[in-house]
C-alpha cells in the first residue's frame, strides 16, 4: 500500500474492525508515515509493525484499530496511554476524545522526545506525553483515568493500573500472547475478556 488512503480502504473493506465513524475519521486524520522511522517511511502504509528503535515498534494497524474499538474511548474521556512510543496511539486517541485528555506515558526518554515532536504535528491540545517510571508505586498519585491502553506486553493484569481505572472504565492491555478487554463496573468489580492470538513487545 502506497498512501494513507490506501491503508484506509484496506481496513475498511479488508477487515471486519473498522465499523465505527469515529475511528474512521482518526485514522483518515493521523497519518502513520509521520510515526515511524525515516527508513521505514516507505512501508508506513502497510499492515504490519515496523521498528522505531530502541527495540520498540509500531503496532500493524489492524492491531492498533481492534485495540482502540475494544477501548472504545467516548468523546469526554480522559485516557492514559502506556508505553505511547513513537506517538501514534496517542495521537489517534487524542482525535477520538476532543473534549478530553490523553496522557501517553513513554520510560525511553529518546522516544519522549520523538512522541512529542512527532504529534505536535497535529497541534493537539488535549494531549502529551510525558517521561515514565515504570515502577508500580509511581502510579499512586495519578488522576483515575476513564480509558486505559497499554501497548506492551505484561506478564499479568497490573493491579495498580486497574485501581486508577475509574467505575465503568476500560482498560485494554496485552498479557502473554493475548489482549484483554478489562471492564470495572459501577460497583468497582471487574469484568474480563480475553482476545487470543497476538504478538507485543514486553513490558519493561
Amino acid at each position: 500500500m502506497n498512501d494513507k488512503k490506501q491503508l484506509l480502504h484496506h481496513l475498511i473493506n479488508n477487515t471486519r474492525v473498522l465499523q465505527s465513524s469515529q475511528l474512521k475519521i482518526a485514522f483518515d486524520k493521523i497519518d502513520r508515515k509521520d510515526f515511524v522511522d525515516t527508513d521505514y517511511k516507505e512501508e508506513a502504509y502497510e499492515d504490519y509493525p515496523l521498528p522505531i528503535g530502541f527495540g520498540q515498534t509500531i503496532s500493524q494497524p489492524t492491531t492498533v484499530l481492534f485495540m482502540l474499538r475494544l477501548l472504545d474511548p467516548k468523546p469526554d474521556n480522559n485516557v492514559l496511554d502506556v508505553g505511547s512510543g513513537s506517538g501514534y496511539s496517542t495521537a489517534l486517541i487524542a482525535t477520538l476524545v476532543p473534549q478530553g485528555n490523553v496522557l501517553g506515558l513513554e520510560i525511553i526518554p529518546e522516544l519522549v522526545e520523538i512522541g512529542r515532536k512527532n504529534i505536535a504535528r497535529y497541534n493537539f491540545t488535549n494531549a502529551k506525553i510525558e517521561l515514565a517510571d515504570s515502577r508500580p508505586e509511581s502510579f499512586i498519585n495519578f488522576q483515575n483515568f476513564d480509558r486505559i491502553l497499554v501497548n506492551a506486553a505484561a506478564k499479568e493484569i497490573p493491579e495498580h493500573l486497574i485501581e486508577i481505572l475509574r467505575p465503568e472504565g476500560i482498560m485494554v492491555i496485552p498479557v502473554e500472547r493475548s489482549l484483554f478487554k478489562v471492564y470495572k463496573n459501577k460497583n468497582n468489580e471487574i469484568e474480563v475478556m480475553e482476545y487470543p492470538g497476538f504478538s507485543f513487545v514486553d513490558m519493561k
